[in-house]
């Protein structure tokens, strides 16, 4: 039978709509239903996990086709691994399709919101991209909302209005799943708009610096040299007195030319931190013996002295380190990654005049957890220094930004984010976008950015509560032992 394959393929590309480049963020809503509906009408449990893996290739494939820039041999397995996902979360649905509808309901709401926890963190860490909620929380209002429920709230909110229609659709008396449903969401929208976050601290004028690669996407001779020249070169050109913290983002600085190893480079920081009276925040690599590095984020304070620094605790897997190296040494391709990152163990919040400074790099920015650790540590502003320039001009800049504007809005706080090719901008606390640098331009962005004195938000205080609430109940549902009498007897009871 076709139909849940092809209400699966819909599925994935509404949902697909719903992120950039495209963002109409609303349909995340809507994506889902094809998908739902297609699996209540399954036959076999085969069919459910086909139909499943059919909507987790469509939508993963294309939502990260941006990845097949450094070959099928990375973007095929990410894919089918996502894919394999989905169809596990396929079974489930079809396994209660027959139980009374708000049984169904909770265990579908609560089976996505674990299909997400578990894969925003295995294996090696995970891997948050496409998560529902990133998408669902991209209208102002919503935006505004994501202090109280975060993203993973948007994503019990999205399925359960996802699923309230395909009841609907099925017996108008399941009317309340639906209404009830899409009425909280429009709450939602109207305190979130009326009530938005705001950063009310000290402001900080912000310089991010855009260096550029002289060679994106590939590898040239003398690149660091050259990247970190093109660093400095722009910010010896900002006036003194005109910033109080420049950004140079993720390796922007890397062996020869690191501050720790090269005492040139320590004292041209330095003495810029001087000249222009401000902060200077570098991202960049250094060497950490045979065969590993470090990434690392560091602070130089107005009086050229260096204030401390953080490194990476989330290295990219097959990017900045190779799981199982010594078995997987027969792909050619995994020779792009020569050397291992050694993890940090700490979250490291900067202490600086007017307030405190949260920072993390690159990949840490698309898992909320990593944001929300360095709000728990006290930080007031945030600061996100990536470098995705092996991605070529595709929508993973867009998306990355999403994301991260969606977790400044969770924390209430403003947000540096800063990209050593583009696209970089400043985020604001409601999370609306400022002016944004293009892609592979060499050049700097100027904004404004304030600390929050308010305290942490709902969101920050107590994380995913909404999801854990959605996912106890469905596990409790799926465990009960009543419900597995009711399933050995066949039984099906009326709402």
């Amino acid at each position: 039978m076709w139909i849940p394959y092809a209400s699966a393929a819909a599925s994935g590309l509404l949902l697909v709509l719903a992120f950039p480049p495209f963002d109409l963020g609303l349909l995340a809503f809507l994506a889902p239903v094809p998908l739902l509906w297609g699996l209540r009408r399954a036959e076999r449990p085969g069919a459910a996990m086909a139909a499943g893996f059919v909507f987790g290739a469509v939508f993963f494939g294309i939502l990260l086709r941006w990845i097949f820039v450094l070959g099928a041999v990375a973007w095929v397995p990410l894919t089918l691994y996502l894919a394999a996902t989905a169809a596990a979360y396929g079974f489930l649905v079809w396994f209660v399709r027959l139980w009374p509808a708000w049984r169904w309901w909770l265990v579908v709401v609560g089976g996505w919101a674990l299909w997400e926890f578990l894969r925003a963190r295995f294996p090696f860490g995970g891997f948050p991209w496409g998560g529902l909620g990133y998408a669902a929380a991209g209208s102002p209002g919503a935006l505004g909302a994501t202090q109280w429920i975060g993203p993973t709230g948007w994503t019990v909110m999205a399925v359960a209005v996802a699923a309230g229609i395909v009841l609907i659709i099925e017996d108008q008396h399941h009317w309340r799943h639906a209404v009830d449903s899409i009425a909280v969401v429009l709450l939602l929208f109207l305190a979130g708009a009326l009530l938005a976050p705001s950063a009310d601290g000290d402001e900080l004028r912000v310089a991010i610096v855009q260096g550029n690669s002289p060679c994106p996407m590939t590898r040239c001779q003398n690149e660091n040299k050259r990247i970190y020249e093109s660093h400095l070169a722009l910010t010896e050109r900002l006036v003194e007195g005109t910033v109080d913290l420049v950004v140079w983002a993720e390796n922007s600085t890397g062996s020869p030319y690191e501050p720790e190893g090269n005492p040139d480079v320590a004292a041209a920081i330095s003495s810029e931190a001087q000249r222009l009276g401000s902060y200077v925040m570098i991202s960049g690599t250094r060497s950490a013996g045979p065969g590993e590095f470090l990434n690392v984020n560091m602070l130089w304070s107005p009086s050229g002295l260096k204030v401390g620094e953080y490194l990476k605790q989330h290295p990219v897997p097959f990017g900045e380190y190779v799981p199982f190296r010594s078995a997987l040494d027969f792909i050619p391709q995994l020779e792009r990654v020569p050397r291992d990152m050694v993890r940090g163990d700490e979250t490291i919040v900067f202490s600086m005049i007017g307030g405190d400074l949260g920072s993390v790099i690159s990949f840490e920015g698309a898992f909320i957890r990593h944001l929300r650790a360095s709000a728990r540590e006290g930080a007031q502003l945030l600061l996100v220094a990536t470098n995705e320039s092996s991605y070529g001009e595709g929508p993973a800049s867009d998306q990355f930004v999403d994301m991260t504007r969606v977790g400044a809005a969770a924390m209430g706080m403003d947000l540096i984010h800063a990209a050593i090719t583009g696209k970089s901008t400043i985020i604001g606390a409601d999370g609306s976008i400022g002016d944004a640098t293009g892609l592979y331009t060499t050049e700097v962005l100027f904004g404004k950015a304030s600390f929050r004195d308010a305290g942490p938000t709902l969101y920050a205080r107590f994380g995913d509560w909404l999801a854990t609430i959605a996912i106890v109940v469905a596990l409790v549902l799926v465990t009960s032992p009543v419900m597995d009498r009711f399933r050995r007897g066949g039984i099906r009871h009326p709402d």
